[in-house]
């Protein structure tokens, strides 16, 4: 049976469209980075097949980024065939949504476990079986999380994606926003692609105000050991897609290889106000049975933490990926 799904054709511009679509755009006070008229939204790489797809339905939240997928129940061992199909979905829109399913601890384990080893948090002990973090916030825990980033750009091989399963929801407010990072490289002057090539970047989980408040000196020096800053690349290559796109975030990237501190300061300033225009974001609007899973190559998600004092809990089981080239 096919499967009704929407496939927004022709998304990805040819280079004379690209072209054209620069020179339209309009630039605000000198010297400040405005940006005014279309964006480049080039949802697949080249040579990348995206729908249709036969075994479930995709509804885009956007042109750009963001499909919920109905039509196939979590609950049950996916198919090979549907497996293929989900892989090349989430390549294709970089975040996929799944509303009304109930699922278990476990069948969220073997659900994600399909694209990789799933990782516990890198803080708990290693052999735990909490390899499915239960992430709790409320009145004495708030959320810290509302600020863009990638999941542990600070290991030395960060995971591969992420599937968040919603336990307990505040009434209104915790939603979770995702920003295509390859779309945030596309709209950079070609001044500023040159200048950013081959750079490297420190990422350290220090200067977080989560783990730098939340953890005893004695703990942060036992972690600092463990787990010392890694260098990365600025722009990171997709290494299924092959697409660019940019690799440094404001709480866990500290300084550029090589530049004065000043210079390093001004160039990450610039990289980290591209993720947060809306062009290249979604958001989500959690319900009870929502699950959410996530390119953590491709995409920049933020938390929104407007619940205090209520709870939010979710499951999260991190999948392994590889080191960022």
């Amino acid at each position: 049976m096919t499967a009704p799904t929407a496939t927004f054709d022709g998304l990805t511009p040819a280079p004379e469209e690209t072209a054209r679509i620069r020179s339209l755009v309009r630039r605000g006070i000198p010297g400040r980075v405005d940006h005014h008229g279309p964006r480049v939204l080039r949802r697949l790489a080249e040579d990348q097949r995206g729908g249709p797809y036969e075994t479930f339905r995709v509804r885009p939240y956007g042109p750009l980024i963001g499909a919920e997928i109905s039509g196939i129940d979590l609950r049950e061992p996916l198919t090979d065939e549907q497996f293929t199909e989900l892989d090349r979905a989430l390549l294709e829109w970089k975040v996929l949504f799944f509303r009304g399913q109930d699922v278990t601890h476990e069948q969220q384990r073997a659900f994600a476990s399909r694209w990789g080893r799933i990782e516990g948090h890198p803080f708990l002990p290693k052999g735990t079986e909490q390899d499915v973090v239960r992430l709790e916030k409320g009145k004495a825990n708030p959320g810290f999380e509302n600020v863009w980033h990638s999941d542990f750009p600070w290991l030395a091989a960060p995971p591969m994606g992420a599937v968040l399963r919603m336990v307990e929801m505040p009434e209104c407010g915790g939603d979770t926003l995702f920003s295509d990072a390859a779309a945030a490289y596309d709209n950079l002057s070609d001044e500023l692609k040159e200048r950013i090539d081959g750079l490297r970047a420190v990422n350290d989980f220090t200067p977080s105000a989560n783990y730098r408040d939340l953890l005893t000196d004695e703990q942060r020096a036992h972690f600092q050991k463990l787990y010392p800053p890694v260098e990365h690349p600025v722009v990171r290559t997709h290494p299924r897609t092959g697409r660019k796109s940019l690799f440094v975030t404001s709480i866990f990237t500290t300084r550029v290889v090589g530049l004065p501190e000043e210079e390093s300061e001004q160039l990450l300033g610039e990289l980290f106000r591209q993720l947060e225009y809306p062009e290249y974001q979604v958001r989500f609007r959690w319900e009870p049975g929502s699950i959410v899973f996530w390119d953590n190559r491709a995409v920049q998600h933020y938390a929104t933490s407007d619940y205090h004092p209520h709870r939010r809990v979710v499951d999260r089981a991190a999948i392994a990926g590889d080191r960022p080239f």
